[in-house]
């Protein structure tokens, strides 16, 4: 029998918002550059992988930037760490406050044990037990709210004001961004030449930076961000050119269930990417078997967004170099196992 995933219907509102200049962009190249040198030595330069059954599949050359296996388990670890290692010594000792689902929170949970800063955390009450156990298993505070009646970011907001942290929000951040955008400037490096690079968005901050290295290092390869159908709130951003947000979209790839792009990176997404596409919670499950049965890694729902567009044909993919970010391998195997075990027919 087929496997069926049904979504709820969301509702999304739209807000005018007129893209900045070019020479307004919050973050530019030398950032990235500037946190590849502080982050160096503290994350990990993480492997490139190929699948010779998936390259025979499209006739093309793939390559997999493996940010599964970063620290923390995804790609949030560089720019947590970036972000916390330019804080001044008052704002260390009184330590920070992070928001996130999962992955942000435990890549400022992380870095701020390796530099010695005390940090809490705001995590809604369904984030995946996986990652609020590792958060606390970094040493970090947590706090959980329910989403349903509370906004995390007027949450976070009251909760530093009252206690005197500083806010690292997950990628409304120019500190985070371009910590972000090292992994792409890496896979730029190991491997020149790229017809496209594909990259996951939740609020984009990933996909700001590596299109801010894209632009720099390979101009005149393709970036391409993907959404889950249930929260493409960036692809109608991007396609209409206002700002579009969306209220806790149903969807597995819960690290992509941000309610906006942010006033940073809706600009940088609007002027340094190429295409915006989104898919279903079904093809995200289709690519994380084959990445785990194929490519042995481990892969979480969020982390295959990019390498589901590419396996649906989304990205032209014949006779071309494409780059894929695997943002991140946190998963909560109890949720995800009965999803990668049940077969269509």
């Amino acid at each position: 029998m087929p496997t069926w995933y049904v979504i709820e219907p969301v509702h999304f509102m739209s807000i005018p918002l007129l893209p900045l200049p070019e020479t307004a962009l919050a973050v530019t190249f030398a950032d990235v550059q500037a946190a590849a040198e502080r982050i160096a030595g503290s994350a990990h330069r993480t492997p490139v992988l190929r699948s010779s059954t998936l390259n025979e599949r499209l006739g093309a050359d793939v390559v997999f930037k493996c940010e599964n296996l970063q620290r923390a388990g995804a790609f949030k670890f560089r720019g947590a760490f970036n972000a916390l290692s330019r804080l001044d010594d008052t704002q260390r000792a009184r330590g920070v406050l992070a928001y996130s689902s999962g992955n942000h929170a435990q890549a400022v949970a992380l870095a701020g044990r390796v530099l010695g800063i005390p940090r809490t955390i705001i995590m809604p009450n369904n984030a995946p037990a996986v990652k609020r156990e590792a958060t606390e298993g970094y040493g970090a505070t947590v706090i959980t709210y329910d989403p349903a009646v509370e906004s995390r970011e007027e949450l976070s907001r009251r909760i530093a004001a009252e206690r005197g942290l500083t806010l690292i929000p997950p990628y409304d951040h120019a500190d985070v961004i371009a910590g972000q955008g090292t992994a792409a400037l890496e896979l730029f490096e190991d491997v020149p030449a790229l017809d496209a690079l594909i990259v996951c968005c939740g609020g984009g901050g990933l996909l700001s930076g590596s299109a801010i290295a894209a632009r720099a290092l390979a101009p005149d390869c393709r970036v391409v961000g993907v959404e889950p159908d249930a929260g493409d709130d960036a692809c109608r951003s991007f396609h209409t050119g206002t700002l579009h947000t969306v209220r806790n979209p149903d969807t597995i790839a819960d690290g992509a269930r941000t309610p906006s792009l942010g006033t940073l990176t809706f600009p940088i997404v609007l002027q340094c990417v190429d295409d915006m596409v989104s898919v279903s919670d079904r093809a995200l499950v289709d690519a994380m078997r084959f990445m785990w049965e194929r490519m042995k890694i481990v892969v979480e729902p969020t982390g295959a967004l990019a390498a589901a567009a590419l396996m649906e044909g989304l990205v032209p993919a014949r006779g071309r170099r494409i780059g894929v970010i695997v943002s991140g391998g946190n998963v909560d195997l109890a949720a995800i196992l009965p999803l990668l075990t049940s077969r269509q027919s």
